[in-house]
């Protein structure tokens, strides 16, 4: 009998594991509001039959990734860093250690963005603030552009900075220029549809779209209407949201239809289009999720329902089409793409034909490293930093890889993650739950 009582206990023991109290796994007794599993939850619905790419591929031992020194980022202006949305190989110190705490910033609920401009940190909260924050001095200044009517209404504020002006646009239908400098709006437009996109600027022009998928051109100082061109609009609005990236002299602009467009910046006339959305039944009602749009040496990359694509930028030809897709916008660097699918695999493949260089579970991997059962991990973002890949996890641990795909480091941040990261100065900036502004050297 004692020997049945040391056996259940040892067996009790050995299913617990060193993660159950470390918390780096999903806690299964949460509801799962992962953005796998808001972003996609409609979509499960109508392809739960389908099979998630699960395939380990092994790097060629003899493979070696040419990639360019770290660069050190002093801004950070665009919600997706780059007018092209791509992120680069960014310097980071890399001490682990807090070396600035602002105190909280808003008692409303921010965005998942922070700007970063001259030692300025600007962000907005649902009450239709936008904030900026001194690190110089700790000034916190708010600006509030809304009347009382819209105080009960959510505010969903999509942004964008060039030299002192913020440009804005918003869920009720308005877009605005706001020179932060002077406190002071320098025009405003409303119109009826909310817009639903990020901003993009160019020359002396503004680009962006609404809900029902019609893209805009404004005039950056005064804005005033250049262009409306109408697009496939979607009877059922779902979590996608319109993406826009720019190259030197295109625009490209993927729809919650599916489809990708090329406008030609000077003539503003469409170039070529596709649409990704390979329903059977393809309707104006089907859903399509996708990831950001990024445009990289004549190439770009995007995500649809189910494939992740290789697109020449030239001509809309598909160069490589991939059965497996993702949520979060791909890293391409040099001559290199690095992804995570839906389903945590890390992938890295050649930009030139996308023939996959290697593919590894993460959960998996990080059972491995932590010698413990698989779990399931819930992935906020990732970015690269001195030739690493930092993948960011929704509970503020943070994995470490290396450009080989295998962890070296698994650590958890002294503050909670609640915005999206950024690297600035050498340094991680973040917004933690309590809203207080983050530097970590």
């Amino acid at each position: 009998m004692k020997l049945f009582h040391a056996s259940v206990i040892l067996f009790f023991f050995s299913s617990c594991s060193f993660d159950t109290k470390s918390g780096i796994w999903k806690n299964e007794n949460t509801p799962d509001n992962s953005i796998e599993n808001i972003v996609f939850k409609d979509f499960q619905k109508i392809t739960s039959s389908k099979k998630n790419f699960n395939q380990k591929i092994s790097i060629n031992q003899s493979f070696n990734f040419n990639i360019n020194k770290p660069i050190q980022n002093n801004n950070w202006e665009d919600i997706f860093f780059s007018k092209n949305n791509n992120s680069l190989n960014f310097q980071y110190n890399g001490e682990n250690k807090i070396i600035f705490k602002s105190k909280k910033l808003t008692k409303y609920t921010t965005g998942d963005y922070i700007l970063f401009k001259n030692n300025n940190l600007f962000l907005t909260d649902e009450d239709g603030n936008i904030i900026s924050f001194s690190i110089n001095n700790s000034e916190i200044k708010k600006f509030n552009f809304y009347k009382k009517k819209y105080k009960k209404i959510k505010k969903i504020l999509n942004f964008i900075i060039e030299n002192n002006v913020i440009y804005v646009s918003d869920n009720i239908g308005y877009i605005y220029a706001y020179n932060y400098n002077e406190n002071k709006i320098i025009w405003a437009k409303k119109y009826k549809i909310p817009f639903r996109s990020n901003i993009k600027l160019f020359s002396d022009k503004i680009v962006t779209s609404n809900q029902n998928n019609d893209f805009y051109v404004f005039e950056k100082k005064s804005g005033n209407l250049v262009k409306l061109i109408p697009s496939e609009e979607t009877i059922i609005n779902n979590s996608f949201i319109n993406n826009i990236s720019l190259s030197d002299d295109k625009i490209f602009f993927l729809n919650t239809y599916g489809s990708l467009y090329s406008i030609d910046q000077n003539s503003l006339k469409s170039d070529w289009f596709i649409n990704f959305n390979k329903f059977s039944d393809l309707s104006l009602s089907s859903l399509f999720y996708g990831s950001n749009v990024i445009n990289f040496k004549n190439k770009i990359l995007l995500s649809s329902n189910q494939n992740f694509y290789f697109i020449d930028a030239v001509n809309g030809a598909v160069i490589s089409k991939k059965k497996f897709s993702s949520f979060f916008k791909p890293i391409a660097v040099n001559e290199y793409v690095f992804l995570i699918t839906k389903n945590n695999y890390l992938i890295s493949m050649k930009l030139r034909n996308g023939d996959i260089i290697y593919s590894y579970d993460i959960t998996q991997k990080v059972a491995n490293y932590l010698n413990t059962n698989k779990k399931d991990l819930v992935i906020k973002d990732f970015m690269m930093v001195n030739n690493k890949l930092l993948i960011f996890l929704k509970n503020s641990f943070v994995v470490k890889f290396d450009i080989r795909g295998e962890i070296e480091e698994v650590f958890k941040l002294p503050s909670s993650l609640k915005t999206r990261p950024i690297i600035v100065n050498n340094s991680l900036m973040y917004l933690n739950k309590k809203n207080r502004f983050l530097i970590r050297n």
